[in-house]
């Protein structure tokens, strides 16, 4: 016997750890958006200046959906390529740009933080990248799930920097009522 498992134990591998990680980023992603408080509905968001080719709001649920649906398959894809080389440093890669992707939104929607949020999304864009370089070096069918991932954050990038520039009053705006903030 020269295969250490067949293609049946393969694909039941693979369906296994899709099982596990679509749920689980889908769960994270919207528990992420959830507590944050994102959204139309939120007053300090409602009231910032957007630009003209700002999206509807309804659309950002639906993009998001899908995309931690391809990326969650995308990571069971990689994670059920037991023996790949470089399958490690994609799994840990993959695990800091959703980090990333998971601060994002409380940073900027609870925190109001839109020029940290900015550091944050670029960074998670440039994590993005370099976990679809290594991902292609182990699945290539892992690496392009995560191309409208990218295209999605670069996006969200500009629009972070857009509502910046026309918002720089509303940089760690304080809407809690406190009397002072301070900032560490």
């Amino acid at each position: 016997m020269t295969t250490l498992a067949s293609r049946a134990q393969l694909r039941a591998s693979f369906i296994r750890w899709a099982l596990f990680c679509v749920p689980a980023i889908v769960l994270l992603g919207f528990l992420s958006g959830q507590l944050a408080g994102t959204g139309e509905g939120d007053p300090w968001f409602a009231a910032l200046a957007k630009p003209d080719f700002y999206p509807d709001a309804s659309l950002f649920p639906i993009v998001w959906g899908i995309l931690y649906v391809m990326m969650g398959l995308a990571f069971a894809l990689v994670c059920s390529a037991w023996g790949a080389k470089g399958r490690g440093i994609a799994i840990a890669a993959f695990v800091v740009q959703f980090a990333l992707n998971l601060a994002w939104t409380p940073l900027f929607f609870g925190q109001h933080e839109i020029t940290y949020a900015l550091i944050v999304i670029v960074a998670m864009a440039v994590m993005i990248l370099i976990t679809m370089i290594l991902f292609l070096r182990v699945r290539k069918i892992a690496a392009l799930l995560l191309v409208p991932y990218l295209a999605w954050v670069c996006f969200a990038a500009y629009l972070n920097y857009e509502i910046r520039e026309l918002n720089p009053q509303a940089d760690g705006a304080d809407t809690t009522g406190a009397i002072q903030r301070i900032d560490l």
